[in-house]
């Protein structure tokens, strides 16, 4: 009984691993969707049919003519082929599909395991909320969508950004799940204690970033000043009056803010090395490495995506390193509670 019951909680395990591993995978296709703006080449949400993609001509036709009828076409595609077209639009089917299989993967086994009554229930209601979060983000996905499609080329920032969010929510809460696990513990996702506070702060300030870079992302805000470490010839763009620091429709304040938070999580960071070596926390000393070496990482690929014109692959990588900072100060917030 007891070896039945070892071999189910590692085949659990291994579930939320490969689960951890997709929502990553998912993360690094959407961001890769947006880069190509290829998000709106799908123009209905085709919960249950769009399963494979056009195997004709004419069904080619038919996606292509509904993708005619949208603002990003008629402004700025109008010359696109239907061979250009078919780019983007792999783009979303594979990120949809994805997104489907990430459903079904998470939901089947959580049933068995429901089932099969051998894994601790809090482990499980956790999962349960994760699942929702999938469900919420799938519909949250087309609600994204459907904001590109009357009045505007893209999809509204705002959206985009509580889209990425949930997936960093989802991401984070099955890494913290796992690390859990793999530790024999039950620790809660945020306990608030005025011990922890400095690491709940430095997790909150990345999850701002997060935000963010998605509104930079979302509004194009990149293209605007693609020098550093000033913009244009000033730190602050000359383009801005003092009465607009609340406005997050602007393309100039929003690179502004998205620079500024990458400064002042640098700062942090620092003087929480400074606390963590004064204190002589020896147990976080090796997460913290990593947390510095990712956050360096960041930095430095921030800045070669904004000087290279927005490459690609650099912004790719400059996104991938975003979660995987996530992922680095919640290891490190992890070692410091009880």
């Amino acid at each position: 009984m007891y070896a039945n019951e070892k071999k189910i909680n590692k085949l659990f395990l291994f579930w939320l691993i490969s689960s951890l591993i997709l929502v990553f995978l998912i993360i690094i296709i959407g961001g890769l969707t947006r880069l190509t703006d290829s998000g709106l080449s799908i123009t209905e949400w085709e919960l249950f049919t769009g399963l494979l993609p056009p195997l004709n001509y004419n069904a080619w036709e038919t996606y292509f003519n509904e993708y005619k009828k949208i603002p990003q076409y008629q402004l700025l595609n109008s010359s696109m082929t239907i061979d250009e077209f078919k780019i983007i639009f792999y783009w979303e089917y594979f990120h949809r599909i994805l997104a489907r299989l990430i459903g079904l993967f998470f939901l089947i086994p959580l049933i068995y395991f429901f089932y099969v009554n051998e894994i601790d229930k809090k482990h499980l209601k956790i999962c349960v909320y994760v699942f929702l979060l999938i469900v919420f983000q799938g519909i949250i996905g087309w609600f994204m969508v459907k904001s590109g499609l009357v009045n505007d080329v893209t999809v509204s920032h705002y959206r985009l950004a509580i889209h990425l969010t949930t997936a960093i929510f989802i991401i984070s809460i099955i890494f913290w799940l796992i690390l859990n696990i793999i530790k024999k513990t039950n620790k809660n996702f945020f306990k608030f204690k005025i011990e922890y506070s400095p690491y709940i702060f430095l997790i909150t300030l990345i999850y701002c970033q997060i935000i963010m870079g998605a509104f930079v992302s979302g509004l194009d805000a990149g293209q605007i000043y693609q020098t550093w470490p000033l913009m244009g010839d000033t730190f602050f763009p000359d383009d801005l009056s003092y009465y607009n620091f609340f406005e997050f429709n602007n393309h100039s304040l929003i690179q502004l803010y998205h620079r500024i938070l990458a400064y002042l999580i640098t700062l942090y960071v620092l003087f929480l090395s400074i606390f963590i070596i004064k204190k002589k926390i020896s147990n976080l000393y090796f997460p913290l490495i990593i947390l510095i070496f990712f956050l360096i990482t960041q930095g430095v690929l921030g800045i070669f995506t904004l000087v290279s014109g927005l490459n690609i692959y650099l912004a790719s990588a400059h996104q991938i390193t975003g979660v995987l900072l996530v992922l680095c100060a919640l290891n490190l917030y992890y070692f410091r509670t009880k």
